[in-house]
């Protein structure tokens, strides 16, 4: 299986020189163990799934730890939490060593928790993300990024249906109870439906006849362990009524795509579903790209009670708003460019770039005018303003 580059890999360097620990958060099966033993190929490794292991490390911690030659990658860590007290003490009875103790895992939540009560100030938090469009030319719309799909493409339908059970059986029901599995599913498929759409609680757990704390409980769920992405509400007030609710989208659009039932690009472009999930593809890249620099994904929709609705406004710099339209079709057409013009038009106090990103192939020649102050660009091109 050849490696791929990955972008935030200098990041991780740069960590390891600065900190006596790293913490690798990122969804399951996204490439972070992989990542580290290209990184720190003279790293031992232990992975904390093996129920041996996890025996061994709640019998006797300490003996457990005793036996560790550093540095050493301790892979899904969330499962023996116990330990950050214990790497903590090692840290601080060998002050100045870096780069000795390289963790992982899958739930960031209580991995937070652990770091704040435990590591704090000892360790340095980056999260990995699965592969982008700059990292791979074979992530698209219907693969996704997961190297798993990528590096068999043909087994795609079967790598996403057996993600699907793993993470049930295993990272969610981890963070929640979850009683009824298949309803669960049916939250998914139904949730992959709504993609790009302003979150209704009330309106996903009425098909599903459970309460709206259930839906509030399984979405922190997905969250937390990397699998959707949140995108707030620009809240900044041009003199108008804003809807302040949040859009949600699946973080790979491959498993939002299986989840839906489509399993061909051909069938991607007939469905209603296309527009959405390119939408959701140009959101996560965008995040890709801001998190594999080691900085958080910053990324707002705009929506006032008229009805204006910009897909994404990005802060680029001080004072400075990116507007982007996000458009599956081949070509950009001038009519695409009137909510991006409309909102801008409207800002006080910043200044503003404007895009129309949509979904053609090669190069269409970025800063191609599509009418007066908007440019219309593929998203690699869109990717490269954001280095």
């Amino acid at each position: 299986m050849r490696y791929i580059q990955r972008l935030l890999a200098p990041q991780l360097q740069k960590a390891s020189r600065a900190f006596s620990a790293i913490l690798l958060t990122g969804p399951r099966q996204c490439g972070k163990t992989t990542l580290l033993k290209h990184l720190y190929p003279r790293a031992s490794y232990v992975l904390l799934e093996d129920p041996d292991v996890v025996s061994r490390v709640r019998t006797d911690p300490r003996a457990f730890m005793d036996a560790l030659q550093t540095p050493v990658i301790l892979d899904e860590i969330q499962n023996a939490p116990e330990l950050f007290n214990y790497v903590r003490a090692r840290i601080d009875s060998a002050p100045g060593r870096t780069g000795q103790w390289i963790l992982t895992g899958s739930q960031e939540s209580g991995l937070m928790q652990g770091v704040t009560e435990s590591m704090a100030g000892r360790v340095a938090v980056l999260h990995l993300m699965p592969l982008s469009v700059v990292e791979s030319q074979k992530v698209n719309l219907i693969r996704g990024g997961y190297p798993g799909v990528i590096n068999r493409p043909s087994a795609a339908e079967i790598w996403f249906r057996s993600y699907v059970q793993t993470y049930l059986e295993r990272d969610v029901r981890a963070v929640t109870a979850i009683r009824d599995l298949g309803t669960f599913r049916r939250f998914l498929a139904l949730l992959a439906s709504r993609t790009g759409s302003i979150l209704n609680k009330t309106d996903l757990a009425a098909p599903l006849g459970v309460s709206v704390p259930t839906i509030t409980e399984w979405l922190n769920a997905l969250e937390v362990t990397g699998q959707v992405l949140r995108v707030p509400p620009f809240y900044e007030n041009f003199g108008k009524r804003l809807i302040k609710s949040p859009k949600l989208y699946f973080v790979d659009s491959g498993l939002a795509c299986h989840l839906l039932g489509i399993g061909t690009a051909a069938a991607l472009k007939k469905s209603t579903f296309h527009g959405p999930i390119f939408e959701g593809f140009v959101a996560a890249e965008l995040a890709k790209q801001q998190v594999n620099r080691g900085d958080r994904a910053e990324l707002y929709y705009f929506r006032d009670q008229q009805g204006l609705e910009v897909d994404f406004v990005l802060p680029h710099g001080p004072q400075r708003l990116m507007l982007i339209e996000a458009k599956a079709s081949s070509t950009a057409a001038p009519a695409m460019a009137r909510s991006v013009t409309r909102l801008a038009e409207s800002i006080k106090g910043y200044r503003t770039g404007l895009r129309v990103v949509h979904g053609g192939a090669g190069k269409s020649g970025a800063g191609h005018a599509l009418t007066p102050g908007v440019s219309a660009m593929t998203l690699p091109e869109l990717l490269a303003e954001f280095p």
